[in-house]
């Protein structure tokens, strides 16, 4: 039955109250590897959208939803007015502002999760939807902090029936798949050098990102459960303008900045050229201005180095360099010919290799350099043609039993190595011009005690907690 914000807004109040309650703490404690439901060949999948609209759930509710044999049977937000909106769209749906309530009150109601919220919450989220045998759409970067992709990835690990996949609907361009099928093939021979960068951050300000502005405490809108969207962060701090809805990327505790916000539509191609990349051993990073305060650094630079394992690079390590505010590397470091210049845009990821430089926009444009001519792509030998699809709906089909591994993009297990990359960049800006040694097994820089100390995990509040398994 759809609610009305009147009503709403009284319940939102009371769960905060909630909290600490012992029937909600019980879903963060779960055990893994839970059984999914068998979906019959007449039913549909039942879908629980948390975060229903923000800056992208909208998109993911209604493009699954949208699916013939997917419906949205349950609605979380924190928000009561979008929450109420939502559900006049889905009138048939529960709808609950505690996540949390979700798994504990109607479990058996939904086999599948969108985690459409701000990058803070994502790992318990997620954790939680695995271990209760859920499939999971995650919003990218699946984590915020490095220890999360271990914990995440143990979660998928432990649950392997499960369909899972990250927000990254730029792969449905033909030109990021063509920019995949390229590196793979060798044809512009071994990889040198890799650039990836970013128009995004927080000097540019804009819709996302608050410009390192700290607005006076407020009290929080009356249709915001501020205390249920601060999470699992603490301290909890006082609400101030300017952090949601929408600007948390810009802050520390909550974003992930720029190079977080972009990493998966910007390095997935890398992992998908080379799957046999894995874990960076280390991470330099050069800022214009450090983290300060609550906020993430302004303009910087990441340069991480990947160990190689095959014949497909040119040395025994590659650099992969990734920076932010629009970045771009020089026609010099791109090795093209005199008088050449990149033009795909302020958002792109470049291959430098042997025979010639790849240069990929986000948002699929595609130009190659071979021998210093510039030459299309689709008239290269054995492309292939690349097949229209939807990438919701992959998802949805993947959880039906019809996986199409040609176009299920950026489930989990590839997702995670997308977001510990950009989680590195991202982190190792607190401590600039100092190379830190990453050992992702021992979840340590092991030449940097002080970096193990501070920017690999963090303490969450009772309650809510990843699932560990």
């Amino acid at each position: 039955m759809s609610i009305k914000r009147r009503d709403f807004l009284k319940y939102s109040a009371a769960s905060g109250l909630a909290i600490s309650t012992g029937s909600l703490l019980s879903a963060c404690y779960a055990a893994p590897s839970a059984q999914p439901r068998r979906i019959g060949p007449n039913d549909k999948l039942n879908v629980l959208s948390i975060g229903v609209t923000g800056t992208v759930g909208r998109l993911d509710r209604t493009q699954v939803n949208s699916h013939p044999r997917a419906q949205i049977v349950g609605l979380c937000d924190v928000d009561a007015n979008v929450l109420a909106k939502a559900n006049e769209a889905h009138p048939d749906a529960f709808a609950v502002a505690d996540y949390r309530e979700a798994f504990d009150k109607h479990l058996d109601k939904f086999d599948a999760v969108i985690c459409a919220t701000p990058d803070h919450t994502h790992c318990a989220i997620d954790t939680l939807a695995l271990s209760k045998g859920k499939h999971t759409y995650g919003q990218k970067p699946l984590v915020q902090q490095l220890e999360e992709v271990a914990l995440l990835r143990n979660a998928v690990e432990a649950n392997p029936g499960l369909s899972t996949q990250m927000g990254n609907q730029r792969m449905q361009g033909a030109g990021r798949r063509a920019a995949v099928h390229v590196m793979k093939s060798g044809i512009l021979g071994k990889c040198k050098e890799i650039y990836v960068t970013t128009g995004s951050g927080l000097k540019g300000g804009g819709r996302y990102f608050n410009n390192r502005q700290v607005n006076p405490v407020e009290a929080p809108p009356k249709q915001l459960n501020w205390d249920l969207w601060q999470s699992g962060v603490q301290p909890l701090i006082d609400y101030r303008p300017g952090i949601a809805p929408i600007k948390w990327r810009a802050f520390w505790e909550y974003g992930t900045g720029g190079l977080g916000d972009w990493g998966c539509h910007l390095l997935d191609v890398i992992f998908y050229a080379f799957p046999e990349l894995d874990s960076p051993i280390a991470v330099k990073a050069e800022v214009t201005d450090p983290p300060e305060g609550m906020f993430h650094a302004f303009k910087s630079k990441a340069v991480m180095t990947y160990p190689t394992k095959t014949d497909a690079f040119a040395a025994k390590t590659v650099r992969l360099h990734y920076s932010d505010e629009g970045q771009v590397p020089t026609p010099q470091e791109l090795n093209l010919p005199e008088g050449a210049k990149a033009t795909v845009g302020g958002n792109q990821t470049s291959f430098v290799c042997e025979g010639g430089t790849l240069c990929l926009a986000a948002g699929g444009k595609l130009e190659i350099w071979r021998d210093g001519k510039s030459v299309k792509w689709e008239e290269l030998p054995g492309m292939p043609k690349f097949q229209n699809f939807n990438h919701w709906h992959e998802w949805v089909n993947t959880a039906l039993g019809e996986h199409n591994p040609d176009l299920h993009w950026s489930p989990f297990g590839v997702g995670l190595k997308i977001t510990e990359g950009s989680l590195l960049a991202v982190k190792a800006t607190k401590f600039p011009g100092k190379e830190l040694k990453w050992d992702s097994k021992k979840l340590e820089f092991t030449n940097h005690a002080e970096a193990t100390k501070t920017i690999v995990k963090r303490d969450y509040r009772k309650g809510f907690e990843p699932v560990r398994v």
